[in-house]
């Protein structure tokens, strides 16, 4: 499925792809809009058009993934909210394995996220697989969404990599796109980005179920 003799640099993503989608859904599909409907004194059923209006006209935009954005739009603290389910923050199988396969070798790995820097903290803190990564990249810091190629441009302006020898595993088709435009050289989808949910059908790209079929080879680490 792989050709990691042509992979320098592993650029990974973090929700949906080494964490369990199923946190995400559960807090901007439950939690937020239950809390948004008792802070308005409403029903959820009553704040449910607001919010999916308010969701849909910012999908795909940084601000979309910014908890300061949304702690300002609806007047809640976003960041206390996902700490009252953190709980849910978990691995998918086999992560840390991959992760510790790939630090041993010879690549580069990368955390590249949309994730705020806020959740990015929080997420890091409960899972601990910082340690494995050589760069942790948000969106925020780039001022653009994987999904704009301006993020591409602005990644290889700031970091040295080859987009030719780099691989790219994300659960997004847009920014699988994206990053197939701007020249990345192999792109890899997860099939079960929330473990609660079926597995998903393809979206065009390569895909794997689990980390376990794609382990990278037994290689040293270059000193």
């Amino acid at each position: 499925m792989l050709d990691w003799q042509s992979i320098d640099t592993v650029l990974l993503d973090m929700d949906g792809t080494l964490l369990d989608l199923h946190f995400d859904n559960q807090f901007w599909l439950h939690h937020l809009p239950r809390r948004y409907a008792e802070r308005r004194g409403t029903s959820l059923s009553a704040i449910g058009d607001d919010l999916h209006r308010r969701f849909a006209d910012q999908r795909g935009s940084l601000n979309w993934y910014c908890v300061d954005y949304w702690s300002r739009e609806l007047a809640l603290d976003v960041v206390a909210l996902k700490h009252e389910i953190s709980h849910l923050i978990r691995v998918l199988p086999h992560v840390p394995t991959f992760l510790e396969r790939l630090q041993q070798g010879p690549r580069e790995v990368w955390l590249v996220t949309n994730a705020h820097r806020k959740s990015l903290e929080l997420k890091m803190a409960i899972t601990g697989i910082a340690p494995w990564f050589d760069h942790i990249v948000s969106s925020h810091d780039l001022r653009a969404p994987k999904e704009d190629p301006g993020f591409w441009q602005q990644l290889r302006q700031t970091r040295t990599f080859d987009p030719a020898r780099s691989l790219l595993i994300d659960d997004t088709a847009s920014v699988l796109e994206a990053a197939r435009d701007f020249g990345i050289g192999q792109l890899l989808a997860p099939r079960q980005p929330d473990s609660q949910l079926p597995v998903r059908a393809s979206n065009g790209f390569p895909d794997f179920l689990y980390f376990d079929e794609i382990m990278p080879p037994d290689e040293p680490r270059q000193p």
